[in-house]
């Protein structure tokens, strides 16, 4: 049918959705999963072999059986990471990261540019649809769809207003300072725009908000008004604002038409914005309670736990690494592992510290005492730090020690250990060694090995998946980073009030003109109609080899049983 790849796609997604449903015949369904995205994997990929260009627009059209959604978010919705490891949607995300400029420029280039904004309009970087947007824009490109340059352009251009004209001289019937006006306002909005300059962006003002952050916390975190805070502490609730205003807008100021509630939910299910729930929270709790003088110190403790939250998030810059993105899984997949692990590891532990307490301290009436000597001790025992005179009595020091409960809660005196089948102490804490550092150590690494086996032998798959949702999420966001975007917020509510498009979401959702698109969709059916056939010669083939090979021994056995007649 038509839309072949969406609808191996779509496919895929239904058959994982029926097995959350249905565990009976698992296996099957299973192959069924595989099979279809295999197919839309090696159509997709018979579409690129064919046409790079029209395989970019293949994955950003947006469909008419499926409800608008385009290839990449049936992919993403069916979880394919396969189909996001295949090199023509690792090609089209890389020229989406690199926006307007050439996919082969130096991040040295880049990070000069960018402190160096003059350098922009130089030949440091090039931008490689100068020569595309030279050929014109506009709705005239919409006249001649038989032409592929004419083509190329429909698919690979947004249309931008600035697109008209490019470098200088390039444009005739226009004067000399419009010429160069619009090629400065052109280099520099497609230089901030591109999604890699963005992310750079982020990364760097992210740098500097932790060093406010960490200056507030150690050298200027003043009392409680009217003495504080000060102009940084203020500073850094205005940079805390803007990130709350741009998680806001990621989680409800969305284009999807979905009741607010769905796309609550759809903005919780990404861990990193859990993480940033967590950290926003905190933040709003430690700075409430700081601003109360009875409540100073508690504020100053809650503000020091959030600033390892807001540490924490920086693990989701290396996501765009190839080296160091699948790590960021392994991290995540093995914290699994330790909470698993920390289920056997208490039960002994507990049971171990218990034990030992009613041993050695029967009648002390501490409760952090008690605390301490259950959980905490056995805890140091397993890293080598265990206090043989507090359990061994032959280590135990003569020291004045007290049975009387009053005493022990006064402190006066501590209390006197229990000597009574100290040998079966001792026998405890040598099982409670063996089983702990021996037995579940050694389940926790294995566990760990088979996790970091399962993840690098996928590296290349899971990398890329990942790979798409930064790219996605940064192509999205504002040019200018926290606490500038507040900017760029004011500029899209203004926007929306006077109803103007936004054409940056065009690069990944585009709606093609009616003839352009029944081409788009005739092409695509040719190359489903010749992947076909190329399987059918491959089963044909293979079929024709199993005959010759049967037809051989078919006839080495007639041989040898008219050699036998014969005799």
């Amino acid at each position: 049918g038509p839309e072949a790849v969406a609808a191996a796609l779509a496919g895929y997604k239904i058959l994982k959705e029926m097995s959350g449903l249905e565990s009976e015949a698992e296996s099957a369904r299973s192959m069924k999963e595989a099979k279809y995205e295999q197919f839309a994997l090696d159509l997709f990929g018979e579409c690129y072999s064919n046409s790079e260009d029209r395989a970019y627009a293949l994955l950003v059209r947006r469909t008419r059986c499926w409800n608008q959604s385009t290839v990449l978010n049936l992919a993403t919705e069916a979880d394919a990471k396969c189909f996001f490891a295949h090199d023509g949607v690792q090609g089209f995300l890389t020229k989406i990261w690199w926006g307007a400029m050439t996919t082969d420029t130096a991040i040295s280039k880049l990070v000069l540019s960018f402190f160096c904004p003059p350098l922009i309009w130089t030949n440091l970087i090039k931008f490689s649809d100068e020569e595309l947007d030279s050929r014109g824009g506009g709705e005239e490109q919409y006249v001649e769809l038989d032409s592929l340059d004419t083509e190329k352009a429909l698919l690979l251009t947004d249309n931008d207003p600035l697109d008209s004209g490019g470098p200088p001289g390039g444009v005739e019937g226009q004067s000399s300072a419009a010429v160069w006006w619009r090629f400065l306002l052109r280099r520099w909005r497609r230089f901030w725009s591109a999604p890699v300059t963005v992310f750079l962006g982020n990364v760097i003002m992210y740098f500097a908000f932790l060093i406010l952050f960490t200056y507030v916390l150690l050298l200027d975190f003043r009392p409680p008004p009217p003495a504080g805070p000060g102009a940084p502490e203020i500073m850094l609730y205005f940079w805390v604002f803007t990130l709350v205003l741009e998680e806001l807008r990621q989680s409800f100021f969305t284009d999807e038409d979905m009741s607010i509630l769905k796309k609550f939910k759809l903005y919780v299910e990404d861990n990193w914005n859990k993480c940033d729930m967590v950290a926003i929270s905190l933040f709003v709790i430690g700075v409430s309670c700081r601003m109360v003088k009875d409540t100073y110190e508690a504020g100053r403790t809650v503000l020091a736990l959030d600033f390892m939250v807001f540490t924490l998030r920086l693990i989701h810059i290396f996501a765009i690494h190839k080296q160091l993105g699948p790590k960021i899984i392994i991290v995540e997949r093995m914290m699994k592992d330790v909470f698993f692990f920390l289920f056997f590891l208490s039960v002994w532990l507990i049971a171990y510290g218990v034990a030992t307490q009613a041993l050695l301290h029967p009648n002390d009436p501490r409760l952090d005492w008690v605390f301490r000597r259950v959980l905490y001790r056995p805890y140091l025992h397993i890293f080598g730090q265990i206090p043989l005179e507090e359990i061994d009595v032959a280590r135990m020091p003569e020291t004045n020690c007290t049975t009387v409960i009053e005493e022990i809660i006064m402190g006066t005196l501590p209390p006197c250990p229990n000597i009574y089948a100290n040998w079966l102490v001792i026998l405890l804490l040598v099982i409670f060694l063996l089983v702990t550092n021996v037995l579940l150590l050694n389940l926790l690494i294995a566990m760990f090995s088979y996790t970091f086996q399962v993840v690098q032998g996928n590296t290349d798959i899971f990398w890329k998946f990942q790979r798409y949702n930064l790219i996605v999420e940064y192509h999205s966001r504002p040019a200018l980073a926290p606490p500038f975007i507040i900017i760029s917020h004011c500029s899209q509510l203004l926007l929306s009030l006077v109803k103007r498009p936004e054409p940056k979401l065009e690069q990944l959702e585009r709606e093609l003109p009616a003839g352009l698109d029944q081409r788009l969709m005739t092409w695509e059916t040719v190359q489903k109609e010749n992947y076909l056939a190329k399987l059918e010669r491959q089963h044909l083939e293979s079929s024709e080899e199993r005959l010759k090979s049967t037809s051989s021994k078919v006839q080495s056995l007639l041989k040898i049983v008219g050699g036998f007649k014969e005799q």
